[in-house]
């Protein structure tokens, strides 16, 4: 008879084989997956597949729950497999993923330089420019950002950026050709 009111959309015959099956349903799935939050979600597919296709559960071949319980460990079956095959997608990429070569010791050395150059050019900046070019370059903040922090309007700190900006790039400019 619960069948019966399962096909019809009875939602309290739901509820009704959940409070009874579902426990048992999820360990079930616990003992398939081995993870709880993977197991709830055989849990849940296991209940809407009975609720939207309750025509499939033929009681002349076996209970309810031994339905729910095969369809359950089908389920949870399918969720493993997909997890294995997920984490053996991101390993072959991990593995065909080229790794960035160490840098030589002479890319160290020009890298080193460069960086010096750049400090040497902010610390020529004046005071207002240089921290905004810290604060927007060195620490990563955005434009608004920076205006908060340093108590200006949004409008200045874009100016001073692009003004530090346009100090830095002639003097580096200025520093390459010297030292080439």
């Amino acid at each position: 008879m619960l069948v019966e009111r399962l096909a019809a959309g009875d939602d309290h015959a739901l509820a009704e084989v959940y409070d009874a099956l579902a426990p048992a349903v999820f360990r079930v799935a616990l003992r398939v997956t081995g993870e709880a939050s993977a197991a709830q979600d055989v849990v849940q597919d296991v209940f809407v597949q009975l609720w939207t296709h309750p025509e499939r559960y033929d009681p002349t071949m076996a209970t309810l729950r031994t339905f729910l319980f095969v369809l359950t460990r089908s389920r949870a079956l399918d969720q493993v497999r997909s997890d294995l095959r997920r984490v053996a997608r991101q390993q072959r990429v991990h593995q065909l993923t080229p790794q960035p070569a160490a840098p030589s010791p002479g890319e160290e050395v020009a890298a080193a330089e460069a960086a010096r150059l750049v400090q040497d050019a902010v610390r020529l900046l004046p005071p207002e420019q240089r921290r905004v070019i810290e604060l927007a370059y060195f620490e990563g903040l955005s434009y608004r950002e920076v205006a908060l922090a340093t108590g200006i309007p949004e409008g200045t700190a874009k100016s001073r950026i692009r003004a530090a900006m346009a100090t830095l790039g002639k003097v580096l400019d200025h520093q390459l050709l010297e030292s080439s």
